[in-house]
């Protein structure tokens, strides 16, 4: 009976389908968070009759016969489009106008890359992310610094107490990626370089086809919520159905079973 594993299949398929869109609800409020999509494959097919030109006893056979064996999962792909834009007010959030990726550095040593501008400052006066991962290249903020001011093009200066003229304290760097889909999430808002996401390049905010820098505001998720209730029910559709052929398919066995009785 192909149709019951085909149907239990197509069950797990859209449970995994299930479990990516609540993922996506989940994270509706969570800066700079990219939404995620599930992709299905077919799997093989039982040939029973191949389609052909002379065909049994003389008669031409136009389409062969074949018969489905379910599908699978085969990637979740992630939406690199860009959120909406919330103004905050604080200074040391940052929202990336178009392309790109702030670099932080991991405890490891290692490097990731993330949308949310969330930044906080540390005791050793670093700008970190809400992590505590540091961001690259290192910005340091002076104790008495008396306001800080971050310019489309990523230059940060401070204005000191006793002075009147700011201070640059270096430029804030993006990164952006051949193909950012391959880029791997590890959660917390940061994604690792991959070998199908391609090596990393690097620029100022605004040049290069990088995007601006905005002080003050902060980019949410681009999650749709009427968008994921409707994939939500689509996916509840089809995981029922394929239940009622689970259910089709047992009650013909038992069909099949009561026949000597």
């Amino acid at each position: 009976m192909r149709a019951l594993k085909t149907a239990a299949l197509g069950m797990s398929a859209q449970q995994m389908n299930v479990d990516i869109i609540a993922n996506n609800l989940a994270n509706v409020n969570t800066n700079g968070f990219k939404k995620s999509a599930l992709e299905f494959q077919d799997l093989l097919y039982e040939t029973m009759r191949v389609g052909n030109r002379d065909g049994e006893k003389g008669r031409e056979n136009p389409a062969g016969l074949q018969v489905g064996l379910g599908n699978r999962a085969i990637a979740s792909t992630r939406a690199f489009s860009e959120g909406n834009v919330t103004e905050t007010g604080n200074p040391l959030d940052m929202a990336i106008n178009g392309k790109g990726f702030f670099q932080v550095e991991m405890p490891d040593g290692s490097y990731a890359y993330t949308r949310d501008g969330a930044l906080k400052i540390n005791a050793e006066g670093r700008v970190v992310t809400n992590s505590g991962q540091a961001i690259l290249p290192e910005i340091t903020i002076p104790e008495n610094a008396r306001s800080i001011s971050v310019s489309q093009d990523g230059v940060v200066s401070v204005l000191l107490n006793g002075e009147s003229e700011a201070q640059e304290l270096g430029q804030i760097e993006l990164v952006s990626f051949m193909n950012p889909a391959g880029l791997e999430a590890i959660g917390g808002n940061l994604f690792i370089q991959t070998q199908a996401s391609g090596d990393p390049v690097y620029g100022a905010p605004g040049e290069d086809g990088m995007g601006s820098v905005m002080q003050g505001y902060l980019e949410k998720s681009n999650v749709d919520v009427a968008e994921e209730m409707i994939n939500l029910i689509v996916a509840q559709r089809a995981y029922e159905m394929n239940s009622k052929a689970v259910k089709t398919a047992d009650e013909l066995m038992s069909m099949a079973n009561q026949l000597k009785r």
